[in-house]
């Protein structure tokens, strides 16, 4: 079985593209022990997700799973309003191009915040650290969670930049 820290393994090494990796460099952006990249790499494989002969992600069924199971397996927790970095439909690539009502956008807990909105459990503890440190990775966390709790036009948006990201057509 594969859990969100895998997943979030497995979209950390996709936002690399074809910069050469290695899972110690992959445990200290994602603020994850070597032995947890090594573990999920792992169960990626034996679910098809990850190839460990060629050291790289099956992008398309990636992308499958995401758009067919984040809302039911990563569906995250909301909570009240609270300070920290927006995701969702507050950040690029959707921020400008979805309208939101006058409701406070969805946001990562988070002390050092500087956003006030509505709590929304990020994909991983460590995510939202990995995030403020690499712009390309932070717009590719916001795509899944906007697949795990979006609108239907959020979500159509959201396959599309998905697609474009893992290099899938």
């Amino acid at each position: 079985m594969i859990g969100s820290v895998d997943l979030l393994v497995l979209l950390k090494v996709c936002s690399k593209g074809d910069s050469p990796w290695d899972q110690a460099q992959i445990a200290w952006d994602l603020f994850v022990s070597q032995s947890t990249v090594s573990m999920s790499l792992r169960r990626a494989a034996e679910v098809r997700l990850y190839s460990p002969s060629l050291r790289r992600v099956n992008a398309t069924g990636l992308q499958e799973a995401l758009i067919h199971g984040a809302k039911y397996f990563l569906a995250p927790i909301r909570g009240g309003i609270t300070v920290g970095m927006p995701t969702c439909w507050a950040v690029s690539p959707f921020k400008g191009r979805i309208v939101p009502s006058d409701e406070l956008p969805p946001v990562w807990p988070d002390p050092e915040g500087t956003v006030r909105g509505l709590s929304f459990e990020p994909l991983y503890r460590t995510a939202p650290k990995a995030a403020a440190l690499d712009a390309g990775f932070y717009e590719l966390l916001a795509i899944v969670d906007v697949l795990r709790d979006g609108r239907p036009r959020e979500v159509a948006m959201a396959k599309d930049e998905l697609a474009k990201r893992l290099c899938v057509r």
